[in-house]
């Protein structure tokens, strides 16, 4: 048997390497906060998916072992465990270093009990005009349904008592998610302070009772299933089976549930038990509730000295602002390497195509969007204007379903045709085609990416977009269109790869040419940088190579099941992990290939979901200059001694640090310097250049 690390374990130890981020002192204190937050929000998107799924499995009887030899029950122990512990690091975090630095630096979290008088007059008139009409209180009537408790709300328990019979009974509060979690309390100078809404809520919560005695009361917050599947089978109306599931999930069982701090023992039992939530589910919090909601306050207006200074994206050199984004790509191949250099071009090129007189069609895959999205914007804006838009909206796309069910009715109202996926499948491929008539002739205009076509999480994640024109390109971009929407096959494409019919296999064959060109005795190397690496037949064939002596340097930001070590199956093998200030996103793959270097970019992590259930695409880098570009910023990765950790065999990392001698090199840090100079270069060049005033004709 192979050796693997356990998917759900592997996770867990990537999200203590981003907390690992916020306990480092010589990050600005914002950043810490917002790196502690992040932490909070990736462990509900865990517990829901993954930790719900398992549980599902459980409950199913299913002892099937995955490829580390656990069962489920055996996972979700295991995760309990690991989870506690991070829990303990979150909150000393907090506690110990956060807060006091945060008030040392003039921002103060106090306790209600903390309030002199007129600071309490202040908080109780901001409950009695902008909280206290918003609370919806829920009774708890022990012979009829319970209540309906929102999943991943902060929710107030309360305790009352009636003045008149001594009756006691049980009341909930949900606190609605469009007050903010900081209610502001003026302190003498500069220093902002607040109270958290949960506390002045409590606090208040009697007046929402007549007659009635608050006598106790309690915090806590539901994490629900969210893995909740469409039934795809049986769906007439996908888009009507996709709102039941949304509305599934609001009542889903529950898979966390966290205590507030004090708890009372009968509150904590009542709870328990109106969640349906065994001890096993239950996590105490020594703690504010919903760590996840501290991100607001590490985007505070002012205190930009306890952040990291900006790093604006570039302007690419290859795309002039003021020249049109079809005559730059008809240069020749453009290749972007985001945020660094602007996602604007991107927009522009949708943005453009829409009033392009000259513009036919256009076609794209949308995943996930922006909320306020100009993408989908310019594609309404194409549709009115009568050109043949055609979309693929990913229904399916988690936690995204809503948004997308909303943008795709507009999309439709506006005259645009509406694919909503593919059925069986996840549609994840990157990609968009502008069809435009040039000299009597069609020509098609393509970008493919690794990224979604998402403006805000454009400035947030690294990603690698294609520009290009190639007839080839071209002609795979209308193949793959014509089988999304008309159920035709995935074959025959000349240079896109596609998932799930030619990637996998592909990818096995590339590795499977670099083991033997080391079994020959030549140079064999491959490296690829992806976000998860899951995949069985895939880390198996990375094994053989290893054992080949094959050279593979692997960048994985999250999951990695392959497990190093110094066996000859492992000894060739490094894995490390970049957690910086953007989400490293984008998929690079190399191999050597003899000294004739194959580079692709992907939409698809090396994860059975991707390449066996998803609709995902690979792009081959032709070239020469960028793929020399993608080599090197592969290479740059392992240079990193500041952002980088090494996978160890047992799951967990540790930093890689600057050997003696060795000046520290950030690789974020150094893709910002290079797009910098590379437009200051540029912005040079062509004030050098004199445009003379020619005479009209």
């Amino acid at each position: 048997m192979l050796p693997y690390l356990n998917r759900e374990l592997s996770w867990l130890e990537f999200n203590q390497r981003v907390l690992n981020e916020a306990l480092r002192v010589d990050l600005p204190l914002l950043e810490r906060l917002k790196f502690l937050a992040i932490t909070a929000s990736n462990l509900d998107e865990f517990f829901q998916v993954r930790v719900g799924g398992l549980m599902l499995m459980r409950r199913s009887g299913r002892q099937r072992r995955d490829l580390s030899g656990l069962t489920p029950h055996q996972q979700i122990q295991a995760i309990r465990k690991r989870v506690l512990q991070f829990m303990e690091d979150q909150y000393q975090l907090l506690a110990e270093s956060l807060l006091p630095e945060l008030e040392s630096h003039g921002l103060l979290l106090l306790s209600i009990d903390a309030l002199d008088s007129t600071q309490a007059e202040q908080v109780a008139a901001s409950f009695h005009t902008h909280v206290g009409p918003l609370l919806t209180p829920l009774a708890i009537d022990p012979e009829g349904p319970p209540p309906h408790v929102p999943a991943l709300q902060i929710t107030l328990a309360c305790r009352l008592t009636d003045d008149e019979t001594g009756a006691i009974r049980d009341v909930l509060v949900p606190v609605p998610e469009i007050l903010p979690r900081r209610i502001p309390v003026d302190v003498p100078g500069e220093a902002q302070a607040f109270v958290l809404i949960e506390e002045v809520i409590a606090r208040h919560a009697e007046s929402l009772f007549p007659g009635e005695t608050l006598s106790a009361t309690a915090t806590f917050r539901v994490t629900r299933n969210g893995d909740i599947a469409v039934q795809e089978e049986d769906a007439i109306d996908l888009a009507g089976e996709m709102e039941d599931v949304l509305a599934a999930r609001k009542i889903a069982d529950t898979v966390r549930l966290e205590l507030g701090t004090p708890m009372p023992r009968e509150l904590g039992k009542v709870i328990q038990d109106l969640c349906r939530a065994s001890s096993a589910e239950t996590y105490r919090c020594p703690g504010p509730l919903g760590l996840s909601g501290f991100m607001e306050l590490a985007f505070i207006p002012g205190f930009d000295e306890l952040r990291d200074a900006e790093w604006p994206a570039q302007p690419s050199p290859a795309l002039p602002p003021n020249e049109p984004v079809f005559d730059a790509i008809a240069r020749g191949d453009i290749l972007l390497h985001h945020p660094y250099e602007s996602f604007e071009p991107i927009v522009r090129f949708i943005a453009e195509a829409a009033v392009d007189p000259d513009v036919l069609s256009i076609k794209q895959v949308l995943y996930r969007t922006a909320k306020n999205s100009r993408i989908i914007d310019a594609l309404i804006r194409a549709a009115e204007n009568g050109k043949q838009v055609t979309v693929l909206v990913e229904l399916k796309a988690r936690f995204d379903e809503a948004r997308n069910l909303v943008r795709a009715e507009e999309l439709q109202r506006a005259g645009a045709q509406i694919v909503y996926g593919v059925k069986g499948l996840k549609t994840h491929a990157k990609i968009c085609m502008v069809v435009r008539r040039e000299s009597g002739r069609l020509r098609r205009y393509v970008h493919l990416g690794t990224g979604n076509y998402n403006e805000s999480t454009s400035r947030l994640y690294t990603d690698i977009s294609l520009l290009t024109c190639r007839p080839e390109f071209g002609a795979d971009a209308s193949i793959f269109f014509n089988a999304v929407t008309g159920r035709s096959k995935l074959l025959r494409f000349q240079r896109l790869v596609p998932a799930p019919t030619a990637m996998k296999p592909r990818l096995l064959s590339l590795i499977a040419s670099e083991a033997e060109r080391a079994r020959q005795g030549e140079t064999a190397r491959i490296t690829a940088k992806v976000n998860s690496l899951q995949d069985p037949e895939i880390i198996a064939a990375l094994y053989d190579a290893s054992a080949a002596g094959v050279t593979i340097q692997l960048n994985v930001r999250g999951i990695c099941c392959l497990k190093p070590g110094n066996t000859k199956m492992q000894r060739n093998i490094t894995v490390i992990s970049i957690i910086d200030r953007y989400l490293e996103h984008a998929r690079i793959f190399h191999f050597h290939n003899g000294g004739d270097p194959e580079v692709f970019i992907a939409s698809a992590d090396w994860m059975g979901r991707n390449l066996d259930r998803r609709v995902e695409l690979m792009v081959p880098i032709e070239d020469a200059r960028a793929r020399r570009r993608l080599i090197k910023t592969l290479d740059t990765f392992f240079r990193d001694n500041s952002q980088a950790s090494r996978i160890l065999p047992d799951g967990t990392s540790e930093k890689i640090r600057p050997s003696a001698g060795e000046k520290t090199f950030r690789a974020q840090e150094h893709f910002f310097r290079e797009a910098r100079k590379s437009a200051k270069a540029h912005e040079h060049e062509r004030a050098m250049r004199f445009e003379p005033h020619l005479p009209q004709d």
